[in-house]
């Protein structure tokens, strides 16, 4: 059966299904991602080159400066998804963001404090020192695995320089009872033009293909969602061809995934912009299982990218791009050069 007139009540939908009078109750949880645009603390790191942000720095990264933009995105955060579940994510992904410590300061802002966010977390072995992560509530999802898969790319001019990169992170846990795996990616960037770096994406798309495999190969009717700022749009081939993520539900079989931020590319939504053009880099991608019509379980129920009026540029030659909270060698007091993304998940209660 398909959800048909929905009414929304707090952590709640009620759902008619056919029959005015035969009316469903329905849990929903928000899972998210969101690209921090460089958090980092005020610091010097003397292995990474982390040296601009500091407070004698080309970006004169002051502890203020650090505290207003970690005030700026525990507000983003603990808003995402809330106008329907009237509660914070319960599961979100983060990439660039320089260790631990910033993490543990966000999760301590007062949007955030009292959900009682966990962290999964790993260095990457990065050269900036940006990492992604995983923020959960313990109340709703709880870990039982994790781990980090390293993507090894070389340069194609040099067969013996490594370039270095961020990690992949796995976490599999329980959402309220129910087994997921989730899959936090920030892939390889587009520097140097986009073809020149395609083949960095499409080893990173690979090894997420890799893992996701190693996952159905242990239950073909595994719950997995990979999730991360892919520098890639879902009409690319690192997810198209490599991934193959599917824009249709209905051609989605066993074992394959389903990308609902391809439809919503199509009609020209972003979560990025850049000369005057929209991408949706930012994307949640889930396995088949999620489709299934039978709510004993969670399934998918909706997507979108959280593009709030404050998160748009008010003026200027950039104005309604994502406002990012540092331009032109300065802070701007904004938030990331990035929305966020996020999906509903809902089940039926019992």
């Amino acid at each position: 059966m398909r959800l048909q007139n929905y009414v929304l009540a707090g952590l709640l939908i009620i759902v008619h299904i056919g029959f005015a009078q035969n009316k469903k109750t329905y849990k929903v949880n928000t899972i998210a991602f969101y690209n921090l645009e460089n958090l980092f603390d005020t610091e010097d790191d003397p292995i990474t080159y982390d040296d601009d942000r500091t407070p004698n720095g080309k970006d004169h990264w002051t502890e203020d400066i650090y505290k207003d933009k970690l005030k700026n995105m525990a507000k983003v955060i603990s808003e995402v998804g809330a106008d329907v579940t009237k509660n914070t994510p319960a599961v979100i992904g983060v990439c660039e963001i320089e260790n631990r410590k910033v993490l543990d300061d966000l999760v301590n802002q007062s949007p955030l404090l009292n959900k009682d966010y966990g962290i999964v977390h790993y260095d990457s072995p990065d050269r900036r020192g940006i990492d992604v992560a995983l923020l959960y509530q313990k109340s709703i999802f709880r870990p039982v695995s994790k781990s980090k898969h390293e993507l090894l790319i070389y340069s194609k001019e040099d067969k013996n320089k490594r370039i270095f990169t961020r990690d992949q992170l796995l976490v599999t846990g329980y959402l309220d009872g129910d087994l997921i795996h989730i899959i936090v990616n920030h892939w390889p960037s587009r520097s140097g033009g986009e073809a020149r770096s395609k083949y960095k994406r499409e080893q990173a798309a690979a090894l997420n293909k890799k893992i996701i495999d190693s996952l159905f190969s242990i239950d073909p009717y595994a719950k997995v969602i990979t999730m991360g700022d892919l520098n890639d749009d879902p009409d690319n081939s690192s997810v198209k061809k490599i991934l193959e993520a599917k824009e249709d539900k209905e051609d989605v079989d066993l074992k394959e995934l389903y990308n609902p931020m391809a439809s919503m590319a199509k009609k020209g939504i972003g979560s990025l912009a850049y000369r005057d053009s929209w991408n949706l880099f930012d994307q949640i991608i889930i396995s088949d299982e999620f489709l299934k019509d039978e709510y004993d379980s969670y399934r998918f129920y909706k997507a979108g990218v959280f593009n709030k009026n404050y998160l748009m540029n008010p003026k200027g030659r950039y104005k309604g791009y994502p406002y990012r909270s540092f331009a032109n060698g300065a802070y701007t007091g904004g938030y990331s050069d990035h929305f966020p993304v996020y999906i509903y998940l809902i089940k039926e209660v019992q």
